[in-house]
């Protein structure tokens, strides 16, 4: 059987007139990473809210490391850590002043807290950082100390919601190295996320939320199935192969082939087996080449299929009222 470490069912908040939360259903089992996507304002923080016990839902239930968010909040509390879009860390404390201080917050002995915070600074790269005050570090190194924040208490699991608003893709990384630490040690992630390449590198499975309802669930290659339309492209090695390769390509699909640039051909693939029977075709006439590949939609394209609009861009104001 598999362990869960978060069920929720049928979740429903509302503000007003409106459903932030309208029967969400979302499932992670034990050491994996869930990605929450979806549009400002359609409801992935509140939804993150409710499971962290910051807010009550107005009806369903949910469940964290086997704690039920409403009757036992305390327990999901203890379990937990959050890492919210805005660092929380204090930027007039040192590094590792702000991890002892959570550490004590935490009913950390004062020597404890002093030994997880030198063993955080050191995990997570920030040792020669850790006496200096928050506010010199770059975007990057608060986040990590942020993550750090997080889980000074060693929570089983552990709420992202989008860590890496804001930072450029090399301090992105960093926090994806973190991530990829926590979940090889056991931790349980959920992460929402408005970049679509964070949830393709990291997630185990995807749940796309729109309007307060799931609308989408299942791995980053299953969401792709969606659009379909998967494409084979290859580059002949002597350009006067080309033909000989349409010829292949055109037989075996039974679909039109292509050219993006000179010798690089590219044609719709929906057949399982047609990959196979390609490359055989091209090894047994002698053919070399420079590069193929098979690839499905990107998940941009599926999040405009299924929600009808492109990946999110920054919240705005109201977007950012909506969801708490």
């Amino acid at each position: 059987m598999t362990n869960y470490a978060i069920r929720a069912e049928g979740l429903t908040k509302h503000y007003g007139t409106t459903k932030a939360l309208d029967g969400i259903d979302l499932s992670v089992p034990e050491g994996t990473v869930l990605g929450v996507l979806g549009p400002n304002g359609a409801g992935k923080t509140t939804a993150v809210r409710i499971l962290a016990t910051l807010l009550r839902p107005d009806s369903g239930t949910a469940t964290v490391a086997g704690h039920d968010v409403v009757r036992d909040p305390n327990a999901v509390r203890r379990s937990i850590g959050l890492t919210g879009q805005y660092a929380s860390v204090d930027e007039q404390l040192t590094g590792r002043e702000n991890l002892e201080l959570f550490a004590r917050l935490l009913d950390f002995t004062r020597p404890d807290a002093r030994a997880r915070a030198a063993e955080l600074l050191s995990q997570f790269g920030l040792d020669e950082a850790g006496d200096r005050r928050a506010k010199t570090y770059s975007g990057g190194m608060r986040r990590r100390l942020d993550l750090a924040a997080s889980l000074v208490g060693r929570p089983a699991v552990i709420f992202l919601d989008e860590p890496t608003t804001g930072l450029d893709p090399s301090k992105r990384d960093d926090v994806w190295n973190m991530v990829r630490l926590l979940t090889s040690e056991g931790t349980t992630v959920l992460l929402t996320t408005q970049y679509l390449e964070e949830a393709d590198a990291l997630a185990d499975a995807i749940t796309v939320i729109d309007l307060g309802k799931v609308i989408a669930h299942g791995t980053a290659s299953e969401l792709k199935q969606i659009v379909g339309g998967r494409s084979l492209q290859i580059r002949p090695a002597d350009l006067r192969d080309t033909a000989d390769i349409r010829a292949v390509l055109s037989r075996v699909t039974g679909r039109s082939v292509g050219e993006l640039t000179r010798g690089l051909l590219t044609t719709p693939i929906e057949a399982e087996h047609d990959f196979t029977t390609i490359v055989a075709d091209l090894a047994a006439r002698g053919i070399a080449l420079t590069e193929i590949s098979l690839s499905l939609p990107s998940l941009d394209e599926v999040f405009f299929t299924l929600t009808g609009q492109g990946a999110a861009n920054a919240p705005t104001d109201t977007d950012k009222e909506l969801v708490r």
